[in-house]
């Protein structure tokens, strides 16, 4: 039986490639340029350059190969979109290798490294000049072109003025693009569900891995990419807290660890025996991703009759405008959340119901307290 070859991005985002030991396809692997043996990790890395997969898969030929699906979608999008600098001369810094190293040196997460390389790599293919060419019209109608064309929220539109400003003004000290002017924030309100509502969701599940992770996300108010990057270390069940660590900005904290939580996290823990992941996938080298945690929450959702548009990330805003109406301070919540700002962490007191449910209605002091009933 051929070995199976895994091929992913690192995250450093770049292209890796892992096998069980087989001299043949090492072989292999050294005739691609830009390889880099990681010793420690017992895998292979490549650039992630326009046509490096399609050159590594052509080098291995029939092995049976596994890529991973993000990675291929990623490729089949480049693949439908040829690049419009192909043939015509301006080859210089579009695979933005300079880019990539210079937001890894500097720590920046894989998401973030991905944003960025992203964004830069969309806006040449859209202005299609060479770097040195770029004025701040190119930027403004790139941003109006994501804003009218594609329909880009203000999150996505200021992340891609991030990327630009970060490879323009930062790296390559063009000073027009602090000029560009962000876009006017969406104030929406994030959608809560009630106490009944996660009760529903909760105990709608049978399975204790997938409840626990949900319980875990609820009662600790995790982010999604938090609860799946859990370790069984995290679990400090003599001080009930859980140790949330590298979160958004690098930044460890602590947060609540409740009596039903980790009762449904022992059964877990007991049965299936977790070792370097508290929640495993698949390979157990890696945990589960994020978008099967996203598919655990729609299917308790859907067995618990639960119909709002929500998604896991709102048991996260549920924990918080909970807490809220429990008469929990504000400090402490931005705290348990890791929000920098507690300005992020105020949305909640437009969403609590603690103290508009005391207003007393003035049409039923009009027409009396009889009301027509529950909807």
């Amino acid at each position: 039986m051929m070995a199976r070859i895994h091929i992913s991005n690192d995250a450093s985002g770049r292209i890796m490639v892992s096998f069980p030991y087989d001299p043949s396809i090492v072989t292999k692997i050294k005739t691609i340029e830009g390889r880099r043996w990681h010793p420690a990790e017992k895998h292979w890395s490549f650039p992630n350059l326009d046509g490096m997969l399609n050159k590594i898969l052509t080098v291995f030929g029939n092995e049976n190969v596994q890529i991973d699906l993000a990675l291929k979608t990623a490729t089949s999008k480049e693949k439908d979109t040829p690049s419009p600098l192909e043939g015509e001369g301006r080859g210089e810094g579009y695979n933005f290798e300079d880019l990539r190293r210079e937001l890894v040196s500097r720590k920046y997460s894989y998401k973030t490294i991905k944003g960025y390389l992203y964004y830069n790599k969309d806006f040449i293919n859209h202005v299609r000049k060479n770097v040195s060419e770029i004025k701040d019209e190119d930027i403004k109608d790139y941003l109006v072109y994501l804003a009218e064309t594609k329909g880009a929220a203000t999150s996505t539109l200021n992340q891609a003025i991030n990327a630009l400003k970060f490879y323009y003004g930062s790296m390559l000290k063009k000073k027009f693009v602090y000029d560009v002017k962000r876009p006017r924030k969406d104030k929406k309100l994030p959608i809560v569900l009630n106490q009944e509502e996660v009760g529903k969701i909760l105990t709608s599940l049978d399975n204790v891995k997938h409840k626990a992770i949900l319980m875990l996300v609820y009662s600790a108010g995790l982010r999604v990419g938090e609860v799946v990057r859990l370790k069984p270390e995290d679990i400090d069940s003599n001080r009930m807290l859980i140790h949330v660590r590298g979160a958004k900005g690098r930044k460890d904290r602590y947060t609540l660890l409740s009596e039903s939580a980790l009762k449904v996290s022992r059964e877990y823990l007991n049965r299936y025996k977790p070792s370097h992941w508290l929640f495993p996938g698949p390979d157990k080298e890696r945990h589960i991703s994020i978008r099967t945690a996203q598919r655990i929450f729609e299917m308790a959702c859907d067995h618990g009759g639960v119909k709002k548009e929500v998604t896991i990330h709102s048991l996260r805003h549920s924990f918080a405008t909970h807490l809220l109406e429990n008469g929990t301070d504000l400090r402490y919540i931005q705290e348990l959340l890791g929000h920098k700002s507690s300005k992020t962490t105020e949305i909640y007191t437009h969403v609590s119901s603690r103290d508009l449910m005391k207003i007393k209605n003035p049409l039923d002091q009009i027409l009396g307290a009889e009301g027509g009933g529950r909807i």
